[in-house]
């Protein structure tokens, strides 16, 4: 099965993360790997550790001659900014963060213990895992983008969208396919920066070639739209999901909502609509997946919240921690490595394999299979 896990701290030496159950014979491409973590630092509204870190991903076991062994991957990210031992003690907990809570859970005094870890640099290794699994997935036909939909209340108009179209979403500030939403939402994260305050939205990571079957009906656990917004809500600061167009189903007649199903020789089976989110019964359609994130304004403000001392008891103003404006888009990077990941781990349950050329064997004749159903 595949899986992965990561290691280390906001401020220590490293970041790991290994991945386990990849097959054998996976091309994996440096540069790609590399081009996703650039992503990740991008967005504007980020802070200034964005440009202190550059991120690079050693590949340490798991790898040769540019492709997988079939045995655990190791990646090692190592920090720049490597001062976890000098930082101050934190005894000033921090409104919508994990610092009272931890701290109480692992009987720690100083906070710090539990920040650094529950911090999201951690998604810095996630987003290597992902970058790997994208490069199973692309030879299968799987591909994956996300975009910036909002941002605060500002609602971008995106029309139709195809992983062509929101790929071109990188070349923009906020990864938005609205120009004139975009500048709307820049100045509003410069009136935030001036306020000392933070901002939230959404985000949608699209995946197309996704085959239909993926998951399944028969058991809770199984349902792979609930393990997609699982992995969602796992992302930091992630406080909803939605499949495709959920919110808004709920509030229409089922006669709207529901996609048509229409046959043809050609075409074989398709739908009118995609309001699913590529989604029936917790399983794939066949249909594009279209999963979104919401996240609440980052907890961490230059103009902190009321707090109280752990020791002391007394009222205090929260700890004030290098932090962000916003992190939308580089939270639809993050969406897509986690997807990724999901899908990667739900194709090698459906087709088996410890090879890529065996997992791509079954994969061709099932939907060989699903073509002529």
């Amino acid at each position: 099965m595949l899986r992965f896990l990561t290691a280390g701290e906001s401020h220590g030496p490293t970041l790991v993360a290994i991945l386990e159950g990849m097959p054998s014979g996976v091309p994996i491409a440096l540069d790609r790997l590399q081009r996703e973590m650039r992503r990740r630092q991008l967005g504007y509204g980020r802070g200034p550790r964005m440009q202190l870190e550059t991120d690079t991903v050693e590949l340490l076991s798991g790898i040769r001659r540019g492709a997988t062994l079939g045995s655990p991957i190791a990646l090692l990210i190592k920090n720049k900014d490597a001062s976890i031992d000098r930082l101050p003690v934190v005894t000033q907990p921090r409104p919508g963060h994990a610092d009272l809570t931890g701290a109480i859970k692992y009987d720690h005094r100083d906070i710090r213990n539990v920040l650094e870890r529950a911090s999201a640099r951690e998604t810095a290794a996630r987003v290597a895992v992902g970058a790997l699994c994208k490069q199973l997935l692309s030879p299968l036909g799987v591909e994956l983008a996300s975009h910036v939909t909002a941002l605060g209340d500002i609602r971008a108009k995106t029309g139709a969208v195809t992983i062509a179209r929101v790929r071109k979403a990188d070349a923009n500030p906020l990864r938005c396919l609205d120009p004139a939403a975009t500048k709307q939402m820049m100045r509003r994260i410069d009136a935030a920066v001036k306020a000392g305050d933070t901002l939230g939205g959404v985000f949608e990571v699209l995946a197309e070639g996704v085959p239909p079957g993926l998951g399944s009906y028969v058991h809770y656990d199984r349902r792979l739209d609930a393990i997609l917004g699982h992995a969602i809500l796992s992302i930091h600061a992630v406080k909803a999901v939605e499949v495709g167009d959920g919110v808004l189903g709920a509030s229409l007649p089922g006669s709207k909502v529901q996609d048509e199903i229409f046959y043809s020789k050609a075409k074989g089976f398709t739908r009118s609509q995609n309001r699913s989110g590529g989604f029936e019964g917790g399983m794939t359609t066949g249909e594009p997946i279209i999963v979104r994130g919401f996240l609440k304004p980052l907890s961490t403000l230059r103009k902190p919240l009321r707090s109280v001392e752990i020791n002391s008891k007394r009222p205090v103003v929260a700890t004030v921690e290098r932090s962000d404006v916003t992190t939308v888009p580089a939270a639809g990077v993050i969406g897509e490595a986690m997807i990724a990941f999901e899908l990667a781990r739900a194709i090698l349950q459906k087709f088996g394999g410890d090879s890529l050329r065996e997992v791509t064997r079954n994969h061709a004749s099932y939907i060989k299979q699903a073509k002529a159903f």
